[in-house]
């Protein structure tokens, strides 16, 4: 066994500090005794498992809440946690693809992965949250939560970690969502569709998707996801458009008023405060990021770019004054960037705590590893304007002329048709990022992000960085 800080515990040891922290004797020495072996029977090692994580979880309930837990009792809170995750870790090794298929009927259902790590509660309780236990935590600050999502990310690492199974999630994910097909009439006859924190309209041959929420400076969260997933659903599947568009709106800021702002990335406020569930990272990069980089599956085919089954537009990203973080993120998505000779791209990863996107996968190919590894671990700024920005960006105008290089743009991408797009898009994904190679990233991704985004360090960097403690929702 180990302890909070990674050293052996022994069973003696463990039960003397669960003991020390108040929990009965005869429930730890059952908890203990009841650690799995799992034998690859998946029914009997599931039901063993099960026990095990809710005499675990039994065990963690008789503790105070976070805030109020003395050192010790804290340490406690941390060892029943890592055995649980050790043996939900050993339990999906062996029966990760066992799950997956029960749980879409052998593979003949597509469920998006909110509903898939809640659908894997029924089947196997314990081994990631219900609902109910979700819920109950994100009512608190994201310092006192004990992380039950992390168990989430456990659950999708591993089956992600499988190609059958994570390549069918990818496709899951690549799918338009219902909310889509369902305004597309609308779309098709009034040319506009406003969500409130994403709109989309079509001007021209472009369909336009500008991320609203200007009180933060256009930062992404879970109040705006949904909505720009659907939006950008929309911009694709329209048949009346040959090019999407991705811009900001104009901000409320008094420093940027009558500007409109690309992106302030993740909302850090709300990440603070708790209010940006784990799953909403993996709902945004295999959904509407992925979809702009890759297009929409269609159902017809595999995604995989292979078989060609993806339905697809070509991407162009309205950069004005700055892409921060999430921001960065989409860029490396586009397939051209406009942006303004003021603005400029940061990925501060290291002062939030929590791993960019798919940006460690994607930017080497931009600028390469060195000046990578300078934004995501150091920080480093790159203004638009000038060499190492350029790299990214495409084309570099005056503030004042963005929107006229949008219209250029759009009549240079489309005034010969753009029958090929979605060909050569497939081309240069097979040799640079091909569906597979995703999946393998998402699958380092899911477990790294979950520990990240419940990580002190997480809480320390907001709170030096950002002045967190300051900050209203």
């Amino acid at each position: 066994m180990e302890g909070s800080a990674g050293k052996p515990v022994d069973r003696d040891d463990a039960r003397l500090i669960l003991e020390h922290a108040g929990l009965p004797h005869r429930g730890v020495v059952l908890w203990l005794n009841a650690r799995p072996q799992f034998r690859d029977k998946f029914k009997r090692d599931a039901a063993a498992g099960t026990r095990f994580w809710r005499a675990g979880t039994n065990l963690l309930a008789k503790l105070p809440k976070r805030p109020l837990r003395t050192a010790e009792q804290q340490r406690a809170a941390d060892i029943i946690q890592l055995q649980c995750r050790d043996a939900r870790e050993r339990f999906l090794a062996a029966h990760a693809g066992a799950v997956y298929r029960r749980l879409t009927n052998g593979l003949d259902k597509f469920l998006r992965v909110d509903d898939l790590a809640d659908e894997a509660a029924r089947l196997v309780p314990g081994l990631t949250p219900t609902q109910r236990q979700v819920k109950a935590e994100s009512a608190s600050m994201q310092s006192e939560k004990d992380g039950v999502e992390i168990d989430q990310g456990i659950f999708l690492a591993h089956v992600l970690a499988l190609r059958e199974s994570g390549m069918h999630l990818c496709e899951a994910m690549l799918r338009p969502k219902r909310a889509a097909a369902e305004r597309m009439p609308e779309f098709i006859r009034t040319g506009v569709i406003d969500f409130g924190p994403a709109r989309v309209e079509r001007q021209g041959k472009a369909a336009i998707v500008t991320v609203n929420n200007p009180r933060f400076l256009n930062a992404e969260d879970d109040d705006t996801l949904d909505d720009t997933e659907t939006a950008a659903d929309i911009a694709i599947l329209d048949p009346l458009s040959e090019i999407c568009v991705l811009r900001g709106s104009v901000v409320e800021h008094p420093k940027y008023a009558g500007r409109k702002i690309f992106s302030a990335g993740i909302n850090l406020t709300h990440l603070y405060m708790g209010k940006i569930p784990y799953l909403w990272y993996i709902r945004r990069d295999m959904g509407v990021v992925n979809k702009m980089l890759r297009g929409q599956a269609t159902g017809a085919a595999s995604p995989d770019e292979v078989y060609g089954g993806t339905r697809e537009k070509p991407w162009v990203a309205q950069l004005d004054v700055f892409a921060i973080g999430g921001g960065c993120q989409y860029l490396l998505a586009m397939d051209y960037v406009v942006a303004g000779s003021d603005a400029y791209m940061t990925l501060p990863a290291r002062k939030e705590g929590i791993i960019p996107g798919a940006a460690n996968l994607r930017m080497p190919r931009f600028v390469g590893d060195r000046i990578t590894r300078q934004a995501i671990l150091m920080g480093r700024r790159l203004d638009c304007d000038t060499p190492e920005g350029r790299m990214i960006c495409d084309m570099v105008v005056p503030p004042g002329e963005m929107e006229q290089a949008i219209d250029r743009v759009v009549d240079d991408f489309t005034g010969s048709g753009v029958v090929s797009a979605a060909g050569n898009r497939r081309a240069i994904r097979v040799g640079e990022e091909p569906l597979d190679l995703f999946r393998r990233y998402m699958a380092v991704y899911c477990r790294e992000q979950a520990y990240c985004h419940f990580s002190p360090a997480l809480i320390a960097n907001l709170e030096q960085h950002w002045n967190a403690t300051q900050r209203r929702i």
